[in-house]
């Protein structure tokens, strides 16, 4: 007989054990704050562990999504299944990334685009990058804000490895501790898309080929990657400013 496989499917519900209604008070008492007042995910973890609790805060994170969930179904305003298409301004925002030909100080260079689109207004943010690491899309994030003026409440992800660490079934996911540090510091609530299925962030990726056949073709000729981004940056205004947003 073959060996046997097991392959957990469906993340199960944390274990908080004596923690779970310490949690539940505190997530009851933050919610009722302004949303600019709210304790991060990261502090409400620390003040768990200041009273005693061990677990992870992973584990906390994941409960505090079912508690909102709940609470959400209980007020008869449950998250729908799917990833909606319709978007209300300030929503969501959703990312991805490109790779680009160009020329860089003389010399051919791929470089990977950060590309982040308001699903509302249709506004898009696009800067370069030798190479996709963590701490370029830290910096992506942080200069797609600042460009944008603000920060949409939730965040629409494809699954990739600078945020994603576990992948299960439906839209179950565990992302990078580091990637969620900086969401909660933004207070983005990241949403995955289901494997294969690149439509439900279809704004950026149809953007994706847009942004290339308007910035990207003919090949960018700049002497380094700040001049290019600088006319990226420049070109991403004018696109503001010439385009009808819904």
């Amino acid at each position: 007989e073959g060996a046997f496989d097991y392959r957990r499917t469906v993340q199960p519900l944390p274990r908080l054990g004596p923690f779970q209604e310490r949690l539940d008070t505190l997530l009851a008492e933050n919610e009722a704050r302004h949303r600019r007042d709210r304790l991060r995910m990261t502090r409400i973890h620390d003040l768990l562990c200041r009273e005693g609790f061990e677990g992870s805060y992973d584990a906390v994170r994941r409960y505090a999504r079912r508690w909102t969930e709940a609470r959400r179904k209980d007020a008869g305003d449950g998250a729908p299944a799917f990833i909606p298409l319709m978007f209300k301004p300030g929503e969501a925002y959703q990312f991805d990334w490109s790779h680009e030909d160009v020329e860089i100080a003389g010399k051919p260079m791929r470089v990977k685009v950060a590309q982040m689109r308001l699903c509302a207004s249709r506004a898009v943010y696009v800067r370069a990058y030798p190479r996709e690491t963590q701490e370029m899309v830290f910096d992506a994030h942080a200069r797609g804000f600042a460009f944008f003026g603000g920060v949409p409440l939730r965040g629409i992800y494809d699954n990739m490895k600078t945020a994603v660490t576990t992948v299960f079934v439906g839209k179950e996911r565990v992302f990078n501790r580091r990637f969620l540090v900086m969401a909660d510091h933004y207070m983005v609530e990241p949403t995955a898309c289901s494997p294969a299925a690149g439509w439900e962030k279809g704004q950026v990726e149809h953007q994706v080929q847009t942004i290339r056949g308007r910035f990207f073709q003919p090949r960018l000729r700049f002497a380094s990657i700040e001049e290019l981004n600088g006319w990226l940056e420049a070109e991403c205004l004018r696109w503001a400013a010439t385009h009808a947003h819904p």
